[in-house]
């Protein structure tokens, strides 16, 4: 793993998108077995998929992972912790405040 620079691989990829009243949701898989570790970037290549109310779409795509430097990667994980709490930084209420 290089120290400060990236390296990208092409992968091939399905893409699942799920808009249904039991799931509504888009997942890739990568179909070569490729593991994304923290601070990867992945860019799935084609159009935008849009499923309708009740679709479930698959399709084979091309993506492109952008590989963390070793020094991105360390702080990815670092500092992760506190992206994550800014997360959690949120509450659900009915009343409306204006």
């Amino acid at each position: 793993m290089p120290l400060f620079t990236r390296e990208t691989e092409q992968v091939p990829c399905t893409v699942e998108v799920s808009h249904r009243f039991e799931a509504l949701h888009a997942h890739v898989r990568f179909d070569n077995g490729a593991i994304i570790h923290p601070g990867d970037e992945v860019l799935v290549h084609g159009a935008p998929i849009l499923a309708a109310f009740g679709e479930l779409i698959v399709e084979k795509r091309q993506a492109t992972i952008t590989r963390a430097s070793a020094v991105e990667r360390l702080w990815t994980r670092l500092t992760g912790d506190f992206d994550f709490m800014e997360l959690c930084e949120f509450s659900f209420s009915e009343e409306i405040k204006l």
